[in-house]
């Protein structure tokens, strides 16, 4: 008999918990068992509410994609012009900090080869056309905006990763380095405007 309450809804609320306490690799780790222990019932149980543990991490990377989304259209919807793209560049930042194990859902490219994952895929397309949006607004004409994305998200998920893992031994501040980074970046793009 699953526990009072527990319900699909509720499984996937434990298992963003067992993400958000696994750290860096809170996604790649987690595992029906450590929600099943979280949540007080045997593996078994979890079947009645969930279909396995790849049907789990979709539905987790969806939240954590959707939610990843919410995100950028807030940025959008605050900032203008040539501050959307640095803006974003921060609150990406900011997430993976926050929380690196959901940041690490939003980055998967699993997602992308998988038949079951349509929902997790429109919504990182939704992400993407975010930040097209953003590469628009420095002026990166239509047939290079998905090399701008690319190398944006490249560049910032190249960086967040380093700085996760402590790759950044120096005592140089790192957030002097990002803020280089990101202007590095939208100089670069500005270069390819069609104004």
């Amino acid at each position: 008999m699953p526990r009072a309450g527990l319900d699909r809804a509720a499984v996937v609320e434990l298992a963003l918990a067992v993400v958000d306490d696994g750290g860096p690799t809170g996604f790649t780790d987690l595992t029906l068992a450590a929600v099943a222990a979280r949540a007080g019932v045997a593996v078994p149980s979890l079947y009645k509410h969930v279909a396995g543990l790849p049907a789990l991490r979709r539905e987790v990377a969806l939240v954590c994609v959707v939610d990843f989304v919410h995100t950028l259209e807030g940025v959008r919807e605050r900032h203008g012009g040539a501050d959307m793209l640095p803006a974003m560049a921060h609150a990406t930042r900011d997430l993976a900090r926050r929380c690196p194990g959901r940041y690490q859902a939003v980055q998967g490219t699993s997602w992308v080869r998988d038949p079951d994952a349509g929902a997790v895929q429109q919504a990182g397309a939704q992400a993407v056309a975010e930040l097209s949006t953003a590469v628009a607004a420095l002026g990166v004409p239509d047939e290079r905006r998905i090399d701008a994305v690319r190398a944006f998200r490249a560049a910032t998920h190249g960086f967040v990763v380093l700085e996760l893992e402590g790759g950044f031994g120096m005592p140089d501040d790192v957030d002097e380095s990002f803020d280089f980074l990101v202007a590095w970046l939208v100089g670069g793009l500005e270069r390819l405007s069609v104004r």
